[in-house]
C-alpha cells in the first residue's frame, strides 16, 4: 500500500511540474518580463492585441491571476516585486500601470473600461459580435480611462478598481471595496464606493 501511495505521489508531482512548465511557457509567449518573474499554474495571459510590448512586467514578480489586453487597445505595465493573487483579473482597454512592491490579493478585479456600451442597441450588436469572435474587435463607444497604482500599495481580497483611478503611494484598499475615485497616498480606503477611513504613517 505504501509503495502504491508513493508512486502516485511522485507521479502527481511530476504532472504538476509539467503543467507548470507549459503554463509558464504559454504565459511568457505573450509578455515581456524581467529577471526572476514567475507565472504559476493558475496564471493566465490573454494578450488579444498580439503585441508583446502591451504587457510588461518588471523583475521578481509573481503572477497567479489573469491579465487581459483587448484587441482594440490597452496595455499593462508593472514594476518590480509585484504580486497578483489567484483569481485576480486585470483587464485593459487603455492603460493599467502598477508600480513597485505592489501586493494585489486574491479575487481582485482591476478594469480600465466599462466593457460594454451604455446604449442597449449597441450592446446587442456587441453581444452578437462576441458570439462570433469571443472578444471585442473595436472600441466603438466603450468608455475607457487609465488606472495608476503607485508604489507600495496593498489591494486586499475581493476589491474592485475601476477606470480613471489613481491609487497613491503606500495606500491600502480594504477587502471587497469598490474604488471609483482617486485615493491619496498613505491612506486606508474601504466601502462601496471606497472612502478614506484612516491616514497611514
Amino acid at each position: 500500500m505504501n509503495f502504491v501511495y508513493w508512486v502516485i505521489y511522485i507521479l502527481k508531482g511530476i504532472l504538476r511540474k509539467i503543467s507548470h512548465f507549459f503554463t509558464d511557457l504559454s504565459c511568457k509567449n505573450d509578455v515581456t518580463f524581467g529577471m526572476g518573474t514567475k507565472f504559476t499554474r493558475t496564471a493566465k495571459v490573454e494578450n488579444i492585441s498580439k503585441n508583446k510590448k502591451n504587457i510588461n512586467i518588471g523583475n521578481f514578480s509573481r503572477i497567479e491571476g489573469r491579465l487581459v489586453v483587448f484587441k482594440y487597445g490597452g496595455r499593462i505595465d508593472m514594476g518590480d516585486f509585484v504580486y497578483i493573487g489567484t483569481g485576480s483579473n486585470i483587464w485593459s482597454g487603455e492603460s493599467v500601470f502598477i508600480g513597485n512592491n505592489v501586493l494585489i490579493s486574491h479575487n481582485v478585479n482591476i478594469i480600465d473600461t466599462n466593457s460594454h456600451e451604455i446604449d442597449h442597441y449597441e450592446r446587442e450588436i456587441r453581444y452578437k459580435s462576441l458570439l462570433n469572435y469571443g472578444h471585442p474587435i473595436d472600441k466603438s463607444s466603450i468608455i475607457t480611462g487609465p488606472i495608476v497604482i503607485e508604489d507600495n500599495v496593498w489591494i486586499s481580497f475581493g476589491a474592485s478598481i475601476l477606470k480613471n483611478v489613481t491609487i497613491g503611494k503606500g495606500s491600502i484598499v480594504a477587502a471587497c471595496s469598490v474604488v471609483t475615485k482617486d485615493v491619496p497616498s498613505f491612506c486606508l480606503v474601504a466601502g462601496n464606493p471606497a472612502k478614506v477611513v484612516k491616514k497611514l504613517n
